[in-house]
C-alpha cells in the first residue's frame, strides 16, 4: 500500500491541489454590486428607494421568491432545476444537438446555477473556456448554498431590461407594486425579460414579447398550474409600457437614513405605511392653505409613546427646490419659541418652588440688559403659573426659569432629550425659554414622548423604585433597534406627579378657532399640547401628547423667513388636530395618586393657604409642594370704623380699629391686575392723620429697573432721543413728584410716565409722592446724546 501511494504521489498531489482549488474557487462574496437604499415600513413595504451608485435600480438581495416566478423561471430555464448538481448534462446535450443543426448557437444549455456564476462574471464573452469554468463553478455554488438560495440570488442580480436588475426592482418599475402581488401574466412576462434583456423589455419590442410571454403561459397551463380561463384571463393582460417612478412615501426619512450609513441596505423601519400616506395627504392640504401666506415648508412626526418608535415622519412638503423642499425639518435645528415651558412649569413642582396655580409676576421686566415681552406686549400683573403656561406667557416664564436657575434647567433639558445645545448654558441664559435655544422636531417631540412614557410607566411596578431614566430617550425609526432596559431607581428627571400636573394643565388649552377647551376637539379626545413661535414669526410648533401617541408639527420657510400670522396656534396646531383625529387611540393618563396629595390653596394666590385666605379650594400637589410657601399676598390690614381709610394705632384707638384680611399685590403688579381683574379691591388710603407704615409699598418705579443699563438711540433727524421713564402708585389720584439726579423734572398724576433726555453715565431717579413716599433706582445710560 505504502508503494502504490508512493508511486502514485504526484497524482495525489495534483489532485489534492485540484480539490483544493475547487474548494476555494468561489469567492466569499460572489457579486460585488452597488445597490439601492431602500426602506420599508415596519410590515415590509416600501416606502422608498434610490438608484443604485452604477445607475441601475438594484435592490439588495431578499429571502423571498415569488411563487408564481418561481414555477414560471423553472418551467422557462431549467426545468430540471432542483434534480442536477449545477450542470444538467441532458440540457446541454440538447443545446450542443441544436447548435449543430442551426450552424450558430442559438441554445446555451445552461442551468440556473450557471447563469447566477455568469451574472456574477459580470457576463463574459462565451466562449468555450467561460463555459466550463461557469459548469465548475456552478457545481461548486450547490456545495455552498441550498436550491432556494440560489433562486434568491438569480432573482435579485437577473437583468430585466433597461437599468432595472433584480425581481423586485421589476415589479416596483414595471407594475408599480411588491413582487409577492404578481399576477401569473406578470410572473411569466418577468420569467422571459432576463433571456434577452437587452432586445426586449417592455419599453419596445412589446408584440414580440407579448408573444414570448404568452408561450410560457401555454406551457404552465399545460403543466397544470392553473387552468384555461386563468390562462385566458392572462394573455389578455397588456405589456406594460414605459417604467413607472417608485413609491416616495418618506423621501426625507430614506435621505437620513443614507447620511447615517445605510446605504446600499434594505432597512426595515417603524413608520406604518397607512399612516404615513395619510399624513402625506394632510401636510399637503395643509400646504395648500399655507403657502397663500407664502408659508411653504411644514413637517410632522408620529412617536408611540410605549417604544418611541416614529410612526409617521413627514419630512417637508413638496414646495420646489427654491423653498427647500430638500431639508428635512423634522432633524433641522430651529428656535424653539415657547415649547420648552411645559418642562420649566414641571420641573417647578416637581422641586415644590410653585404650586399649579401659584401667582407669577407678569409685569415689564429688565434682566441684565434682557427685557422680554409677551406676544400680545400687554402684562396682566400677575397670573397663575398654570395659566401662564396655558397662554404662553412670556414674562412669567422668564421670572420662572430665573427662580429655577438656567444653568440647572439646561441641564434638565440635556438629560431629557435636548441634544443640540452645543453652547454652555451662558451662551443661551434666561432667553433659552423663549426660543433663545435651538431643537428639533425629532428632539421635541421625543422629549414629550418620554415625559408620557414615564408617566405610563409609574403604574407598571409596584414599590418605591418605579422609575428609570432610560425611559427618557430619543426615537428611533429602525425596527431592530430594541427596547430600552429598564433600571429601577426611586426617582427619574421628573416625577410622575409633576407630569401629570403639567399635562393636565396642557389639556385644557384652547383649541384653534374655539373658545372653550378640549371637550369642542373631534371626539372629545384628552390632548395635553402646547404651541411655540419663535422670534421673528420665523418658526410655528405645535406639540401634542395622550397616553398612546406623540405628535409633532413645525411649520415655517426653511429659509428662515418670517411670515405676519405664522404662529403655532394659528399655523401648526391645525394640523396637530388633524393628525390627532387619524390616530385610534385616545387612552389618557391615569393620575399617579401614591405621588399626589390633596392641599388646601388660596384661590387668589395659588399657594397653600393660610386663615387670611377668604376663599380656600382643594389642589392636588407633588410631594415637594408640601412644603411650599404659604399665601404671601392676604395680609391683615386695620380699617376706620367705615372702612374708607387704612388707620393704625399711633392715630386711631385700637378699640375702634376693624380688623380684616386683604389681598394685596407688589403696586407695579397691582398696577396691570387690576385692569385686567375687576373684581380686584385697591387697598383702602390712610386716613390723613395716620403716618405711612413701613410694612405696605405704595409706590414703585417700573423703568427702569434697578441698575439698568439703557440705551438711548439718536432720532432719524439726529437729535438726540428721550427715555420714556414709569412708575406705578397704589392710589389713582396720587401726585408723583419726579426728580433725576436731585433735579425736579416733573409731576404726573393717573398715568405716572416721562420722557427725559439724561447723558451717558449714572443717574438717580427719585419720586416723591403727595403723602411724602419715597422710591429711589439708580440706572446708567450707555449712549451720548
Amino acid at each position: 500500500m505504502k508503494a502504490f501511494i508512493r508511486k502514485y504521489r504526484y497524482v495525489w498531489l495534483a489532485f489534492g491541489l485540484l480539490l483544493f482549488g475547487y474548494y476555494f474557487s468561489l469567492p466569499d462574496t460572489l457579486f460585488q454590486n452597488s445597490y439601492s437604499t431602500i426602506i420599508e415600513d415596519r410590515n415590509h413595504k416600501l416606502l422608498g428607494a434610490t438608484i443604485a451608485p452604477d445607475g441601475q435600480w438594484r435592490f439588495p438581495e431578499g429571502n423571498m421568491v415569488p411563487e408564481k416566478f418561481k414555477t414560471a423561471i423553472i418551467l422557462f430555464e431549467d426545468k430540471r432545476f432542483y434534480h442536477h448538481p449545477g450542470v444538467d448534462v441532458r440540457a446541454l446535450a440538447r443545446a450542443t444537438h441544436q447548435n449543430l443543426a442551426s450552424g450558430r448557437v442559438i441554445s446555451g444549455g445552461s442551468t440556473l446555477s450557471m447563469q447566477v456564476i455568469r451574472l456574477s462574471r459580470k457576463n463574459k464573452a462565451r466562449t468555450f473556456l467561460e463555459k466550463v469554468i461557469e459548469m465548475v463553478l456552478a457545481t461548486r455554488l450547490e456545495f455552498r448554498y441550498s436550491k432556494e438560495e440560489i433562486l434568491q440570488l438569480y432573482a435579485a442580480h437577473a437583468p430585466f431590461g433597461g437599468n432595472v436588475v433584480g425581481i423586485e426592482a421589476a415589479c416596483w418599475r414595471y407594475f408599480g407594486r411588491d413582487a409577492t402581488e404578481l399576477s401569473w401574466a406578470e410572473a411569466a412576462l418577468l420569467a422571459v425579460l432576463p433571456n434577452n434583456p437587452a432586445l426586449i423589455h417592455p419599453g419596445k419590442n412589446r408584440h414580440q414579447l407579448k408573444v414570448k410571454r404568452d408561450r410560457l403561459l401555454e406551457r404552465l397551463m399545460t403543466a397544470g398550474m392553473f387552468d384555461s380561463l386563468t390562462y385566458e384571463l392572462a394573455i389578455a393582460e397588456s405589456i406594460p409600457e414605459n417604467p413607472v417612478a417608485l413609491p416616495r412615501f418618506a423621501p426625507h426619512l430614506l435621505g437620513r437614513v443614507m447620511k447615517e450609513g445605510y446605504n446600499g441596505k434594505r432597512v426595515v423601519t417603524t413608520i406604518d405605511k397607512s399612516l404615513q400616506e395619510r399624513l402625506n395627504e394632510l401636510v399637503h392640504y395643509h400646504h395648500e392653505k399655507l403657502k397663500g401666506n407664502r408659508v411653504f415648508n411644514a413637517a410632522a412626526l408620529v412617536v408611540d409613546v410605549k417604544t418611541g418608535r416614529a410612526l409617521a415622519y413627514v419630512g417637508n412638503t413638496a414646495a420646489g427646490s427654491a423653498h427647500g423642499d430638500a431639508v428635512d425639518i423634522v432633524m433641522a435645528r430651529r428656535s424653539t419659541g415657547s415649547i420648552l415651558k411645559p418642562i420649566l412649569y414641571a420641573a417647578l413642582l416637581d422641586e415644590g418652588k410653585m404650586l399649579p396655580a401659584t401667582l407669577q409676576p407678569d409685569v415689564p421686566t429688565l434682566i441684565n440688559g434682557f427685557s422680554p415681552q409677551n406676544f400680545t406686549k400687554e402684562y396682566d400683573g400677575a397670573v397663575p403659573a398654570n395659566q401662564a403656561l396655558i397662554r404662553s406667557l412670556n414674562v412669567p416664564a422668564v421670572h420662572q426659569l430665573r427662580d429655577y436657575r438656567y444653568e440647572k434647567f439646561y441641564e434638565l433639558l440635556k438629560n431629557t432629550g435636548i441634544s443640540s445645545l452645543n453652547q454652555p448654558a451662558d451662551h443661551y441664559g434666561l432667553s433659552m425659554i423663549l426660543g433663545g435655544a435651538e431643537g428639533s422636531l425629532w428632539e421635541i417631540t421625543g422629549m414629550y414622548a418620554s415625559m408620557a412614557r414615564t408617566l405610563n410607566n409609574f403604574f407598571e411596578v409596584p414599590g418605591s423604585n418605579r422609575y428609570s431614566k432610560n425611559d427618557f430617550h430619543a426615537p428611533t425609526y429602525l425596527q431592530s433597534d430594541s427596547l430600552k432596559q429598564r433600571n429601577l431607581e426611586a426617582s427619574s428627571w421628573l416625577s410622575a406627579s409633576a407630569i401629570y400636573l403639567t399635562f393636565d394643565a396642557l389639556q385644557e388649552v384652547y383649541r384653534p378657532g374655539e373658545q372653550t377647551g378640549w371637550r369642542m376637539f373631534t371626539n372629545s379626545k384628552k390632548i395635553a399640547w402646547k404651541t411655540g413661535t419663535s422670534h421673528g414669526l420665523r418658526d410655528a410648533w405645535a406639540i401634542g401628547v395622550n397616553g398612546e401617541y406623540a405628535v409633532g408639527v413645525w411649520v415655517g420657510n426653511a429659509d428662515g423667513e418670517g411670515r405676519p400670522g405664522l404662529t403655532g396656534t394659528e399655523s401648526a396646531s391645525p394640523i396637530m388636530f388633524d393628525i390627532f383625529g387619524q390616530l385610534s387611540g385616545s387612552r389618557w393618563f391615569s393620575a399617579p395618586q401614591y405621588e399626589l396629595h390633596e392641599i388646601e390653596v388660596c384661590i387668589n394666590s395659588g399657594m397653600r393657604a393660610t386663615d387670611l385666605c377668604a376663599t380656600k379650594v382643594k389642589q392636588l400637589v407633588t410631594i415637594n409642594g408640601l412644603q411650599s410657601g404659604t399665601c404671601r399676598y392676604h395680609q391683615r390690614i386695620h380699617l376706620s370704623a367705615d372702612k374708607k381709610f387704612r388707620v393704625h394705632s399711633d392715630c386711631e384707638s385700637i378699640t375702634r380699629f376693624i380688623t380684616e384680611p386683604w389681598f394685596i399685590l407688589p403696586p407695579v403688579q397691582e398696577y396691570y391686575y387690576k385692569t385686567k381683574n375687576i373684581s380686584y379691591k385697591s387697598l383702602p388710603p390712610l386716613r390723613s392723620d395716620c403716618v405711612n407704615p413701613a410694612t405696605v409699598i405704595t409706590m414703585d418705579v417700573i423703568y427702569p429697573r434697578a441698575n439698568a443699563r439703557i440705551f438711548i438711540p439718536r432720532q432719524l433727524d439726529g437729535k438726540p432721543g428721550n427715555a420714556l421713564l414709569e412708575a406705578a402708585h397704589r392710589q389713582p389720584g396720587a401726585v408723583i413728584y419726579w426728580h433725576l439726579d436731585g433735579s425736579f423734572q416733573a409731576s404726573t398724576r393717573g398715568t405716572h410716565r416721562i420722557a427725559v433726555a439724561p447723558t451717558a453715565g449714572k443717574h438717580q431717579l427719585t419720586l416723591v409722592d403727595d403723602a411724602g413716599n419715597i422710591a429711589e433706582q439708580v440706572f446708567s445710560v450707555i449712549s451720548e446724546n
